[in-house]
């Protein structure tokens, strides 16, 4: 699905995102259905265990951003753009254009840089922003907008990036009311993560509804599965049939 195809859709429908990092993954929810796959900075956090994203290089990126675009054959694959790949305009672009040359449809990233922007859909590349809750740059993991000067900000940002072009935004950790009013004031779909129910579309990153880490547990995360606890039982029968020699058996044999 092109961007222009998502933009249509706000006040058709809800729009789904979700996270992946991996080519099975983007396959399973191409085939569920999603509309919209991000493949985020949060695999810094989820996958390669650092505490935060701002660790996260352009080559990490364009390894998932390839793998997850392999296994996606109608979703929309996004590349988020790590810290310090769009400080400037000729940088955002070149960057930008490696993403897209290994399977990204566009683009995201934080916060409101005029000239990148404006430098970046000018020359016809998809761009999704991040307001709200910015994880390269911010200091403490908290809700932003809660304060009149603040969210003003917020909310002019908001229309100063859907003018500049963006076809999407992520509103990250903001209060309800504060989504609603830019979600109606703005042209460009609206993708929610702790933003409320008023949002034209959600996203979650999928290692956290799926339950992936034990005992990790946030109040705008559904949980959806507790895979930490599957698996772990699997790998647990594993090991015991394997000890005991239940496995393999004969009829694993392949002569």
């Amino acid at each position: 699905m092109k961007a222009e195809e998502l933009k249509r859709l706000k006040g058709v429908r809800k729009v789904t995102m979700l996270s992946a990092y991996d080519y099975q993954t983007a396959m399973i929810l191409d085939k569920a259905g999603i509309d919209i796959i991000l493949v985020g900075d949060s695999l810094g956090v989820v996958v390669l265990g650092y505490e935060d994203t701002k660790q996260v290089t352009m080559a990490d990126m364009t390894r998932h951003v390839g793998a997850v675009a392999r296994g996606a054959k109608s979703a929309h694959v996004v590349g988020d753009m790590p810290i310090a790949s769009y400080d400037n305009v000729d940088d955002a672009l070149r960057n930008a254009q490696t993403l897209l040359d290994v399977g990204a449809d566009s683009v995201k990233l934080e916060g409101l840089n005029r000239s990148v922007i404006e430098a970046l859909t000018s020359s016809g590349v998809p761009v999704m922003g991040h307001l709200g809750l910015q994880p390269q740059t911010a200091e403490k993991i908290k809700v932003k907008g809660k304060k009149v000067d603040e969210a003003e900000r917020i909310y002019s940002e908001a229309k100063t990036l859907g003018s500049l072009g963006a076809y999407s935004m992520v509103l990250e950790c903001v209060p309800s009311k504060l989504a609603e009013k830019v979600t109606g004031g703005v042209e460009a779909i609206t993708l929610g993560i702790g933003a409320g129910p008023r949002c034209d579309g959600q996203v979650l990153i999928i290692n956290d509804m799926l339950g992936m880490k034990e005992g990790l547990k946030f109040k705008h995360v559904k949980l959806y599965a507790n895979l930490s606890q599957v698996i772990s039982d699997a790998v647990t029968r594993y090991i015991e049939d394997v000890e005991t020699g239940r496995f393999p058996g004969e009829e694993h044999a392949l002569g």
